[in-house]
């Protein structure tokens, strides 16, 4: 029996040594390296065994892949678009164009959708007015009332005809209803995992997540932004303790943009499926509006992360004001820096976020921020009414980004991230609007409020700060 638990603990021990070779030669960064090694050792075997579950070695491996899809997709479809494009319409754009490869484009008409049951009604009216095609993909589709119904309207429109294509996140939608996926693919649709777990394939990573949320009509509309398809997204008769739904922001976009997310929902189903698909057809997207758009996809196959550097020059750039909604806010150094400095040089930045979270770590965590930014003049607003998960910056009145990435180290590193920049003066007041509106809801955090946080309150936040990095 000795000799047992002398071979155990001599395993134990190798796994965590090469755990921590393995952490320090991947270069997560100093914060990442450090948060894992300090895992590896608090939790012995435990915390070895979750690293190579959750950050494991083929992750280079996986985005390669990724890139190189997402390449040749990109090439063969922006040698036959060219449609209204602009080369430059501010630094924003011109930095987003840099990252991603695609051309910011005139012409759109971007709807802002913050009310859940609205949002989900255009959806729903979009997809029974379909006549050709539904191209949908989703981190999350739950195993709910709302997540079956949208899979019954896509098995019934499936099977009138209309080309189904859904791709979902194998982890985001773990429980979603494997009967329903069946009835849509028995009626001609097709339903595919994105990254599903098995190890006994290369291609694989627990870590890497699809948390995009695009759904396109005929190539003509498209719908992205943060609402998931569940309840507590579409308001239907979801409570979770105190939190009665989820207060979340998503578009409708028509016009040459809808291509562009055409452009991304077929990169991420070729590298699902090795399946490569036809090009919708240019001349079917038209000039709709006066809004200039460029389409934000980001994630770890990118060499410079799009989503990150898009949010850090927004907010060094603005003059006047910034205002960001996130539900998860874990910043990376420099985010919080660029925070900080904004309002030191004066900017009007506020910032929303939920007094509830969903995930109780990620909100003491938070928390754990707001001395530094308050003391520099960062006005800081929690969200009373429900769980806020809207993510969102507006700047100078001028231009506005919505999409799916939080202002998270998750979001900016790890996950496969979409947003939309919009740049139109009537747009982004309505954006600004909103934000007022979520203010008068909130309560904002003055620094009187820091000082009167109890030893157990600030240090339970500090150890959530410390694993910051792995959330």
């Amino acid at each position: 029996m000795l000799n047992f638990f002398l071979d155990i603990s001599i395993f134990i021990i190798a796994l965590d040594f090469y755990a921590i070779f393995r952490a320090i030669s991947r270069g997560h960064g100093v914060e990442g390296t450090l948060a894992w090694i300090f895992a590896i050792i608090a939790f012995p075997g435990i915390g070895a065994f979750s690293y190579l579950l959750f950050a494991n070695p083929s992750i280079k491996s996986t985005t390669r892949r990724k890139r190189l899809t997402a390449e040749a997709v990109r090439k063969a479809m922006t040698a036959r678009i060219g449609v209204n494009s602009i080369k430059d319409q501010g630094s924003v754009l011109h930095l987003s164009s840099a990252l991603t490869g695609l051309l910011p484009t005139t012409g759109n008409s971007v709807d802002l959708l913050t009310e859940n049951k609205n949002a989900f009604d255009q959806i729903e009216q979009a997809i029974e007015e379909a006549k050709q095609s539904i191209w949908a993909e989703y981190y999350i589709i739950s195993n709910d009332e709302t997540g079956r119904h949208f899979l019954d309207l896509l098995a019934a429109k499936a099977s009138k005809g209309i080309e189904v294509l859904l791709l979902y996140d194998a982890i985001g939608s773990l429980g979603i209803d494997k009967k329903r996926l069946s009835e849509i693919r028995a009626a001609g649709g097709r339903a595919e995992p994105f990254l599903p777990v098995n190890p006994l394939k290369k291609r694989w990573s627990v870590h890497l997540r699809n948390h995009r949320k695009i759904i396109i009509i005929d190539g003509k509309i498209g719908f992205t932004g943060g609402m998931n398809m569940g309840n507590e997204y579409s308001g239907r008769k979801w409570r979770k303790k105190t939190i009665t739904h989820f207060r979340d922001t998503h578009l409708a976009v028509r016009g040459p943009a809808v291509y562009d997310l055409s452009q991304i929902f077929k990169e991420d189903w070729k590298f699902a499926t090795d399946e490569t698909l036809p090009c919708p057809e240019p001349s079917a997207i038209y000039e709709q509006g006066a809004s200039v758009v460029a389409v934000v996809p980001s994630g770890p196959d990118q060499k410079y992360n799009a989503s990150s550097l898009v949010y850090f020059s927004g907010i060094t750039s603005a003059q006047k004001c910034c205002y960001l909604s996130t539900p998860y806010f874990i910043p990376d150094e420099p985010t919080l820096q660029a925070l900080i400095s904004a309002a030191v040089r004066g900017v009007d930045v506020r910032m929303l976020v939920p007094e509830r979270t969903d995930i109780a770590i990620v909100g003491l965590a938070a928390r754990s921020y707001y001395p530094k930014l308050i003391h520099a003049g960062v006005r800081i607003f929690e969200y009373q009414a429900s769980m806020l998960h809207s993510k969102s910056l507006a700047v100078d009145g001028a231009w506005g980004i919505v999409g799916s990435a939080n202002a998270d180290i998750r979001s900016f590193r790890l996950n496969f991230e979409l947003g939309v920049i919009i740049t139109d003066d009537i747009f982004a007041q309505h954006l600004e609007n909103r934000f007022f509106q979520d203010l008068s809801q909130s309560k904002e955090i003055r620094v009187e409020d820091l000082y009167q946080r109890g030893v157990t309150e600030r240090l339970w936040q500090g150890l959530c700060r410390l694993l910051s990095p792995l959330l």
